[in-house]
């Protein structure tokens, strides 16, 4: 598991909710399995990581819900847009989230899809735990006062 990676490649889409709703316990990146049509889309931007998650099916950590929209040009051969994809992750990290998820009541959640520096698309995939009404409403208040703190500052100086 990298910690504090920086991602160099493009970002294609990004699951903005998940930081709201979710308390993110630690992230990793994960390789996905696509066909030709769907690299294609992807590079397009025809993607939406809304409402989608990942979960442990046979042994292996596949991506539900992920919508990647058909490519156009590809005619007959084109794609399911909602199918679920395989996670390509190696098997000590697949234990080690199928065992949070089912002990500790966790949840993998994707946060981004981008291109590697080598062009190979990846997700940010997140173990997370769930936030509470109260617990968002927090965090929202936490953010709000650091701001009328640093503005305070800002013109004081």
């Amino acid at each position: 598991m990298a910690r504090g990676r920086k991602t160099n490649g493009r970002i294609v889409a990004q699951n903005r909710k998940a930081r709201r709703d979710y308390l993110i316990e630690s992230s990793l990146e994960a390789g996905i399995e696509l066909l030709g049509s769907e690299v294609k889309s992807l590079r397009d931007g025809r993607v939406s990581l809304n409402e989608s998650y990942a979960q442990e099916r046979e042994g292996e950590i596949v991506l539900v819900n992920c919508y990647i929209g058909e490519y156009p040009g590809s005619g007959r051969f084109n794609h399911e847009p909602r199918r679920a994809r395989r996670l390509l992750i190696r098997r000590r990290e697949i234990d080690r989230l199928i065992g949070a998820v089912q002990r500790d009541g966790m949840t993998l959640v994707p946060l981004s899809i981008y291109f590697n520096e080598r062009g190979l698309a990846k997700v940010d995939l997140a173990l997370a735990r769930g936030k509470r009404k109260y617990e968002k409403r927090a965090t929202i208040k936490e953010r709000e006062w650091k701001r009328e703190k640093a503005r305070v500052l800002r013109d004081k100086s």
